[in-house]
């Protein structure tokens, strides 16, 4: 009996250490890696953009593009792989609302390189606000739906990664170009970007009024077959 009793408290050691090694294993893969590189990058993003140096707007932009291109290879990784997890999942998205927030935030500090918007001291703080507060709502419903196994409802659609591409393209040529103390460039650099912006933070609306859209029905459906 004490032989058999002390075999099972081995056993299930073993197994618990097996978890253990499981769970470890999921959480330090080369796309996890990847993706907390991204989440790094964001002080080091704030530290540049605030070091009051000619090359400054340049590396500012090096870095965010960078980030980006981390947020490409880690899926692709992921994906090749076969290195998905559930904790990758879940910090994939926050290490990319992180950076976005991040620049955009930043952005609002300082004035653009651009006499055409010397004036408009809202230009880039309102679609900053929606963007991120949009982020906030977005993060929310995903999370909710996910709870109600309703996440593929949500799940990032054609709109979406439209809405990321223009963003993206946006928020580089605007850090890169933005910096009224240093850019030599034309307005057109910096305004092509506010209208990336503007682009982005529309589709951004769109892309969250047919995820709610999308949702509300499902909800309905569920309640009429239910």
């Amino acid at each position: 009996m004490a032989s058999s009793h002390a075999a099972g408290q081995n056993g299930r050691k073993v197994e618990e250490e097996e978890t253990h090694a499981s769970a470890t294993k999921d959480l330090i893969t080369v796309p996890t890696m990847l993706t907390g590189a991204r989440v790094v990058a964001v002080p080091a993003l704030i530290f540049v953009f605030f070091s009051n140096q000619e090359w400054a707007s340049v590396a500012s932009s090096g870095i965010f593009v960078g980030a980006a291109l981390t947020d490409w290879l880690d899926g692709y990784l992921a994906r090749k792989m076969k290195l998905d997890s559930a904790f990758g999942a879940f910090l994939d998205p926050v290490a990319d609302k992180l950076m976005v927030a991040t620049a955009l935030i930043l952005l609002c500090t300082r004035p653009l390189a651009a006499a055409w918007f010397v004036d408009i001291p809202w230009l880039i703080p309102l679609p900053a606000a929606l963007m991120i507060s949009r982020e906030i709502i977005i993060s929310a419903v995903r999370e909710w739906a996910a709870l109600q196994g309703l996440n593929k409802v949500v799940a990032v659609d054609k709109l979406g990664k439209l809405k990321t591409a223009t963003q993206m393209v946006s928020l580089t040529f605007l850090l890169a170009f933005g910096d009224a103390r240093y850019s030599k460039t034309t307005p057109m650099k910096p305004g092509f970007g506010v209208g990336l912006l503007y682009l982005s933070t529309g589709l951004s609306l769109v892309s969250l009024s047919g995820y709610m859209r999308k949702l509300w029905r499902s909800m309905k459906l569920r309640q009429k077959t239910g």
